[in-house]
């Protein structure tokens, strides 16, 4: 926005001809007299003018700042980061119920999953109940331009939040005499598990195929993961299918947080073995 308005430019006039000295006292005595009047009705015709130009110009700037803005975002979202909230208890107390996250889209690919990771991923082997699409409203470009931006999450599609437990060659089984599970044979203490309730121990035993993941919820009575699914491609997760990795709590603002992926539980827990 410009720092001042231009000066009048009749006055600029009047100040030159002073000083260039081209006309004699009384001359110029008279005809200031005669534009100052002149020049003071100028002024009150082009006020309105002049402010119209100042709003011009800030509108202007607003609108480029709201275009670049909006750029910007679109650009994060395709290729950096997107919003979701999280509608069920499944991985609680990590994530709470209405939490708005951000995930990072460059994992996986061009980083790779590791155990521990938040991931977000696609309903593609139908776990979720499908849900009817409601009608067009008339406010629905609203939530249109926050999902263009990645404000808001795409309902054309169904998604998940789980926790990488089994990476891609990885023998996950449950339960020791502990009721803990164990990753190619080393038990795990899970200290993102809800610590609400005792988990109720369930018996499986799976080697991780290439290209997928085993995931389970942190509140393990109340999510239907990777073991309530075997029957649909052996309970894994397409890699495919995995939007991003669970960065940060983003809202509400008492629970801004970034999300841990716990690699001291993992830390122990040696290389799945070749060929499985």
């Amino acid at each position: 926005m410009p720092d001042r308005v231009p000066d009048n430019p009749e006055g600029h006039d009047d100040d030159a001809r002073l000083l260039d000295g081209t006309s004699n006292a009384g001359e110029s005595a008279t005809d200031h007299g005669g534009e100052s009047d002149g020049g003071a009705a100028a002024n009150g015709e082009e006020e309105p003018q002049q402010r119209s130009n100042v709003l011009l110009v800030w509108l202007k700037e607003i609108a480029t700042v709201v275009a670049i803005a909006l750029v910007l975002s679109f650009l994060l979202k395709t290729f950096l980061f997107r919003a979701f909230y999280i509608p069920s208890e499944s991985m609680e107390n990590t994530l709470d119920v209405y939490d708005r996250i951000f995930i990072n889209l460059l994992v996986p690919g061009p980083f790779d999953l590791q155990h521990g990771d938040v991931v977000v991923f696609k309903d593609s082997q139908g776990w979720l109940t499908p849900v009817e699409k409601k009608p067009a409203g008339p406010m629905d470009w609203v939530g249109d331009s926050l999902e263009f931006v990645g404000l808001m999450a795409d309902d054309n599609e169904q998604h998940l939040v789980k926790r990488v437990i089994g990476l891609p060659g990885d023998h996950v089984t449950c339960c020791d005499a502990g009721g803990r599970l164990s990753i190619n044979g080393v038990p795990l203490d899970e200290t993102y598990i809800n610590p609400a309730e005792v988990p109720r121990p369930e018996q499986f035993d799976v080697v991780v195929p290439e290209g997928k993941v085993w995931v389970m919820g942190d509140n393990r009575n109340h999510s239907a993961d990777s073991r309530s699914h075997q029957e649909i491609n052996g309970g894994f997760v397409n890699i495919e299918d995995v939007e991003g990795k669970a960065t940060v709590i983003a809202w509400p603002i008492n629970r801004w947080t970034v999300l841990d992926n716990y690699p001291d539980v993992f830390k122990n827990v040696p290389a799945a073995t070749p060929g499985k």
